[in-house]
């Protein structure tokens, strides 16, 4: 078993044992087992799995970073939104106000830009996620 921690600036999401957890690296997706060799790695916006037994609870993560050991992975993210928590209508409005404020590009400053464009991958990926795993 591995100890799995999720942090984000607001709370802790996640805090307890799993047997896997699979993360969104800027290098692509890795698998974590027990006894996995130790490594710090960024995450990049993406799905975040883990299995618990035979369960697979999926999420939305953001931007930041994994530290890995043979017995626990700690994960410190500015998002981590559980599939059943994602708001679809809410995830699209911001998608909408970010694709706006991307059209008005040179009325933003570098800042800005990189902010809404951070904001616009994070809308886009949880919505990925939501109509993804979607259940008819």
């Amino acid at each position: 078993m591995l100890h799995l921690q999720i942090i984000t600036p607001e709370k802790k999401v996640y805090d307890d044992e799993v047997n896997e957890v699979l993360l969104p690296t800027t290098t692509g997706q890795i698998t974590v087992l027990p006894n996995h060799v130790p490594l710090v790695t960024s995450i990049e916006p993406g799905e975040l799995i883990y299995k618990k037994n035979l369960r697979e609870t999926r999420m939305a993560a953001g931007y930041g970073f994994a530290q890995i050991g043979p017995k626990e992975v700690k994960v410190l993210v500015d998002l981590a939104a559980p599939e059943e928590e994602i708001e679809e209508k809410k995830i699209e409005e911001a998608k909408r106000e970010a694709e706006e404020a991307l059209k008005q590009k040179h009325l933003l400053s570098e800042e800005e830009f990189a902010t809404t464009a951070a904001n616009l991958q994070k809308a886009l990926i949880q919505l990925k996620i939501k109509r993804r795993h979607r259940r008819v």
